[in-house]
């Protein structure tokens, strides 16, 4: 894994109708859109709530560079360009584990652009990027059962359902839930992706 390449400063990825970037303080409109949307938080990670006003989400953009600066987690806004370049959600990758050369990623898609291939394309721009420029091995996601709409994107880019972890985590709001585990390895990847 090529640290340097994942915190030197925050990727700039593209592909034909996306951008993935650092999130700025002007997109803080976009973003609450998105963090303050109670049907996108049914699925988030556990401590995780809609948020509230504005000042909460110009918080959160001062998180994630702090996060960034710390070696924590990346959050690369997506900024769709048939939008304008509009910021229209966040990808995740944390959890790295040097040794082993993994990771594990997240994405969060403003509800309004659901159903446009968006997350799959987001996801398929960040294989390409830890794959064959950070070098990682496996690349992990964890999502609630009942979330059919995100376990699709992940089968679409070439994930294996891994199992069932039961009982995994505390959500607030929810209770302690069941996550599937879905992986890809760099090997899977090259198989389905390379010329």
């Amino acid at each position: 894994m090529n640290k340097e390449l994942l915190f030197g400063k925050f990727p700039y990825l593209e592909s034909d109708i996306l951008i993935l970037k650092k999130v700025e303080t002007q997109d803080v409109n976009d973003l609450f859109e998105i963090l303050s949307n109670e049907n996108i938080f049914k699925y988030r990670a556990p401590g995780k709530a809609s948020l509230k006003t504005m000042d909460a989400v110009k918080n959160v953009i001062g998180h994630y560079e702090r996060d960034f600066n710390k070696h924590k987690t990346i959050y690369l806004g997506v900024y769709y360009k048939k939008a304008n370049n509009k910021l229209v959600g966040i990808v995740e990758i944390f959890n790295f584990d040097d040794k082993a050369d993994r990771v594990e990623i997240g994405y969060t898609i403003n509800e309004s652009y659901w159903g446009k291939g968006i997350a799959t394309n987001a996801v398929k721009i960040i294989l390409e990027f830890l794959f064959n420029t950070v070098n990682i091995n496996s690349i992990q996601a964890k999502i609630m059962p009942v979330n059919a709409k995100s376990k699709n994107v992940v089968e679409r880019c070439g994930f294996t359902h891994e199992g069932t972890l039961r009982q995994l985590q505390y959500w607030t709001g929810i209770g302690i839930v069941d996550l599937e585990m879905y992986s890809i390895l760099k090997s899977d990847y090259m198989g389905l992706y390379s010329p």
